[in-house]
């Protein structure tokens, strides 16, 4: 029997095409390319002509609620883009950046998978274009320059024990999570208890995803609030006279990254913050980029459609004027088996009874969906484990459901595997009929209760004391209009990520608010959030080596 290769030995046999030519292919003209060697480059968003002239239709690729299997929406992201480039369309892929923590964690490599991936997948997830090590610099940057005001004789009047600006690192390191800086004497600053944040949870990561330009950019830099004052007031990094240098730090940043698929599809990567505590999507000007040449753009938001889904509907779209015209849902039969009850080492066997109990979870994220304006088509990703009798129920389901089902073979076949998933999503494709599920306007607590009772079905809100306080100083200080972004287990529509399946009726109890004030939104925290993560006991990085050659392997 013949061993199937890694993703990173199917990505290293492929001959990639000059990025040159990918660029071309796309009609993106030479002069706005930054070459980084041969096979990927940053786009100069000032040399590729009015993005407010992008008319490519826009799709969302989400999930329904993630399971300990995988659902694989990435892989077919990929393969979906390069099945359409297959049927004549000018398709281009727009995703995330890999973190170099999970990388070395317990995720390993994000660039897809199989024969549907995106490459050089080595450079892709580690330093890549050091678009994160940027991030990480102007970061800590404004981390040094708030101590340095306080030690050198604080002006302002921050008080040290409500700094709120974390210093970030982009590797899996719980020793980080709290630490003091600022010990050994005078000298060495004023004594106080931090912390690390990994850097995709660096609110500067958020920043880049969402500004329009470079302005845009100095702006919200300028605006992040960095902690509060003796008699509470907040702190800004432009009260600092912080956000020129770190806008200069973040200059080539902005430009978005092109690669390609292993079809040889164009494809944008650019930006990674979290799904969580952020809004989980690639940067807007990858977007809207590959909206000026592509004719359709397929991004994707993290975790399943009731987070990113929802986040990027109410807070990509919103503030890039986003028409979203289509949406896949990226689901297996093993997810929704493991939704109704089925144990996750026995998802290999036949279980009828579980999938029907467990396909609710599938229907709320369709029915979600349905709500911002967009007809989605259900991407079935197919496995071996996979019977006649499961994929008849699921066929079934979708015709009484009335949505449009197609099973996917990307990770095998790579395009070629979604043809009929790419027809499907052409056929229920709309324009102009996308919209978000509130108005900020009507102040925060009320976009928290909109969410919370229409997208999760909740029954109702609870508020901790300290959430409370938080809503008054955010309508005190004039950020109640601001969009909300709720942060929640991904595994549940609940806030309890032991309620599988679709529940309704539940409490989702808030615990406390956080203001960004640069990326533009309300952090809604509703548990315990984990903004730097450990190593697992064996670590991905355990695998990974190099050869005499220099060939990178165990990446994936």
């Amino acid at each position: 029997m013949t061993k199937q290769p890694s993703d990173v030995e199917i990505a290293q046999a492929h001959t990639l095409e000059p990025i040159a030519d990918i660029a071309a292919k796309a009609g993106i003209p030479e002069a706005a390319l930054m070459p980084y060697g041969t096979n990927k480059a940053k786009v100069d968003i000032t040399k590729i002509g009015d993005l407010s002239q992008a008319k490519g239709k826009v799709v969302l690729v989400t999930g329904v609620s993630p399971t300990p299997a995988g659902e694989g929406k990435s892989t077919t992201l990929i393969g979906l883009t390069d099945a359409l480039a297959n049927l004549g369309h000018n398709a281009i892929v727009a995703l995330r950046e890999p973190s170099l923590g999970p990388v070395m964690g317990i995720k390993g490599g994000a660039a897809g998978g199989g024969y549907s991936q995106i490459v050089p997948m080595e450079d892709i997830n580690l330093h890549f274009t050091g678009d994160f090590h940027a991030i990480t610099a102007a970061n800590n940057t404004l981390a040094a320059m708030i101590d340095n005001h306080i030690h050198q004789g604080n002006q302002l009047g921050i008080d040290p024990r409500r700094v709120t600006w974390h210093r970030c690192l982009d590797v899996n390191d719980r020793a980080l999570r709290t630490v003091v800086t600022g010990l050994g004497g005078p000298a060495h600053g004023v004594p106080a208890q931090t912390g690390f944040t990994i850097t995709a949870a660096s609110e500067i990561m958020a920043i880049l995803g969402l500004a329009t330009d470079l302005e845009d950019l100095r702006k919200r830099l300028g605006d992040i609030t960095v902690g509060y004052t003796y008699d509470q007031k907040p702190v800004t990094a432009r009260e600092l006279n912080a956000e020129g240098a770190l806008t200069a730090l973040m200059r080539d940043a902005l430009h978005p990254n092109l690669v390609q698929t292993l079809g040889g599809t164009p494809a944008f990567v650019h930006g990674g913050p979290f799904a969580n505590i952020a809004h989980g999507c690639n940067t807007l000007l990858a977007t809207k980029t590959a909206q000026l040449f592509g004719d359709i753009v397929l991004t994707e938001a993290g975790f399943g459609a009731d987070l990113g889904g929802e986040k990027f509907m109410d807070i990509k779209a919103r503030f890039g004027d986003l028409d979203v015209a289509g949406a896949v849902v990226v689901a297996t039969i093993r997810s929704q088996k493991y939704n109704g009850g089925q144990a996750r080492e026995d998802l290999t066997t036949e279980n009828l009874k579980a999938l029907r109990k467990g396909v609710v979870n599938l229907e709320r994220h369709v029915e979600n969906l349905r709500k911002f304006g967009v007809q989605p088509v259900v991407a079935l990703n197919n496995f071996w484990s996979d019977t006649d009798a499961e994929r008849e129920f699921m066929r079934d389901w979708a015709k009484d459901f009335g949505v449009a089902l197609e099973f996917s073979d990307v990770w095998a076949k790579g395009g070629a595997g979604a043809t009929d998933l790419a027809k499907a999503l052409l056929e229920n494709l709309s324009e102009g009929t996308s919209k978000q599920l509130y108005d900020p306007a009507q102040g925060v607590e009320a976009s928290i209760e909109t969410i919370a009772t229409e997208i999760y079905r909740a029954e109702r809100v609870e508020y901790s004391s300290k959430a409370l306080k938080d809503l008054k100083y955010i309508k005190d200080n004039g950020w109640d209009n601001f969009p909300v972004v709720i942060s929640k287990t991904q595994y549940s529509f609940s806030d309890d990520p032991a309620q599988l399946g679709a529940p309704e009726g539940h409490v989702l109890h808030v615990r406390e608010l956080q203001t960004r004030t640069g990326a533009g939104f309300v952090v809604v925290l509703t548990g315990d959030v984990m903004t730097m993560p450990g190593l697992p006991k064996v670590p991905s990085a355990n695998n990974i080596d190099v050869d005499k050659d220099g060939v990178i392997s165990g990446l994936f």
